[in-house]
């Protein structure tokens, strides 16, 4: 590599919430960036005033932040190659347009979309692949100023010379494309508005964007883009597409297939630690097969000529699994913070802040989701429900046990962990060999009652959160 300058961008178009392809797109060239020691660049690109909403450009923002994507330049945080909104760069594409029709590399197209649909219906007819027929090529000065005498406002197409055309594609290799079957393609349309193709190019030249990394959806824009970077005598960036992000089932990653906004993964309870690790992994791998790592440590080991050019699975149970991991090893003081709007339908004001995170702790093992945690941790904020262990408090064991541990209780030091552990162990030791009971039916008895659940949280953890009115309480309404 050059030089010069590494100068990446990630381009939304604000016509949706942050896609987790575009996330994955955006952190692609974050990591570039960050390894290279070069600049991320954030441009809106929202030409399409129709589709584009205030909305989801700040979705885009919220959503890039949370991941810790943060860009060098940007909308919000200026930078030396501004405006960052295409929508407020429409009077710089006109000049570059006239500037290729003076240097004869583009024209004005007097045909209304009638005509052109008329040129598709031959193609189809003739099943040959559509290419526009040059029919305004080479009208002359007095032809085109009767045309636009007559009202009609022209669109402006490039004028492509057909070669072959050669790039090195960072992730895809060398590729190849026969320029004679893409046909004279508009870069302005009628009403003055820039076409994709065309604004991409004036921006990235303009933003001295040295390398595009962008989905391989992209690929057949691309010769267009160099045609016009060759014909304005401009520095050609290097290109690396990367394969698409599949569903488990190889279709397009949809919504019936789950969450796909990265704001929605965040509403479910996934970490954005997290879900940058998986997306990180949708088509690279680290060099010491360790998945679980920092987006520090991803970009110190990240090489975009390693990055896979077959498409990725999105795998949502290898990302709940991960999202687990992360959960079992976070700082519980942080987790609690991220914890607690998910247990907004309780209240979370009867115990301490050091209770909530105690909470948290002996209830984080099993989730997956922090959405999880509500129903993990009703029985701490509300009545237990019943329901499941319906038969258990009803059995004979119960109705043994639970007088027993009642009386037993009430002499019992809660604040002492040891002591509740070893007399939760003498009770057990008891309706053992004076009942017959196994140990783990005794447990079930007392868990049940104390929570619904023949499962969850440690139990001696459980009776000192409860605390000992809480629980008398409860058996008392139980006996």
């Amino acid at each position: 590599m050059s030089n010069e300058k590494i100068r990446v961008r990630i381009a939304p178009s604000p016509s949706g919430n942050l896609h987790v392809g575009t996330a994955r797109t955006a952190l692609f060239n974050y990591l570039f960036a960050k390894k290279m020691g070069g600049e991320y660049v954030l441009r809106i690109e929202d030409t399409d005033l129709d589709r584009s909403s205030e909305a989801f450009k700040q979705n885009i923002f919220d959503s890039l932040k949370a991941l810790g994507l943060n860009w060098d330049e940007g909308p919000d945080v200026g930078g030396e190659y501004g405006p960052y909104k295409q929508s407020e760069r429409f009077d710089i594409y006109p000049k570059f347009a006239q500037m290729l029709i003076d240097k004869g590399y583009a024209y004005e197209c007097f045909c209304s979309n009638e005509d052109l649909d008329k040129e598709h219906e031959i193609a189809e007819a003739n099943k040959v692949p559509y290419k526009y027929s040059r029919k305004c090529l080479n009208l002359t000065e007095e032809e085109r100023a009767k045309l636009k005498a007559q009202g009609i406002k022209p669109s402006i197409r490039f004028k492509v010379d057909y070669k072959e055309l050669v790039f090195n594609d960072l992730v895809k290799g060398e590729l190849k494309f026969d320029t004679s079957l893409i046909g004279d393609f508009a870069i302005m349309k009628s009403n003055g508005t820039p076409t994709y193709n065309f604004a991409v190019v004036i921006d990235d030249m303009l933003m001295k964007i040295s390398h595009v990394i962008r989905g391989e959806d992209h690929i057949s824009n691309t010769p267009k883009q160099i045609l016009i970077y060759e014909a304005l005598g401009a520095k050609v960036p290097e290109f690396g597409h990367l394969g698409m992000i599949l569903a488990p089932d190889r279709s397009k990653l949809s919504k019936r297939h789950g969450a796909t906004a990265v704001s929605d993964f965040i509403k479910q309870g996934y970490l954005t630690e997290a879900l940058l690790n998986f997306v990180a992994l949708l088509g690279w791998a680290p060099s010491d097969a360790q998945e679980i790592k920092n987006v520090d440590e991803i970009a110190a080991d990240f090489r975009i000529h390693e990055v896979s050019s077959s498409n990725s699975i999105f795998e949502y149970e290898k990302l709940n699994w991960m999202n687990g991991q992360y959960i079992k090893k976070m700082d519980i003081s942080k987790l609690t913070d991220l914890a607690l709007p998910f247990l907004s339908k309780y209240d979370t004001s009867k115990y301490s802040r050091e209770k909530l995170e105690k909470i948290i702790e002996v209830t984080r093992e099993p989730i997956t989701l922090l959405a999880d945690l509500e129903n993990d941790t009703q029985y701490f904020f509300e009545n237990p429900i019943y329901d499941e262990v319906k038969e258990i408090l009803e059995g004979e064991v119960a109705r043994a046990v639970l007088p027993k541990f009642l009386e037993e209780l009430k002499t019992w030091d809660f604040d002492n962990h040891e002591e509740i552990h070893d007399k939760l162990g003498d009770i057990r030791t008891f309706f053992k060999e004076n009942n017959g009971y196994k140990p783990k039916e005794t447990m079930w008895a007392i868990r049940s009652a104390l929570t619904g659940r023949t499962r969850g949280a440690d139990m001696v953890a459980t009776i000192q959160i409860l605390g000992k009115d809480e629980i008398i309480k409860r058996l008392e309404n139980l006996i």
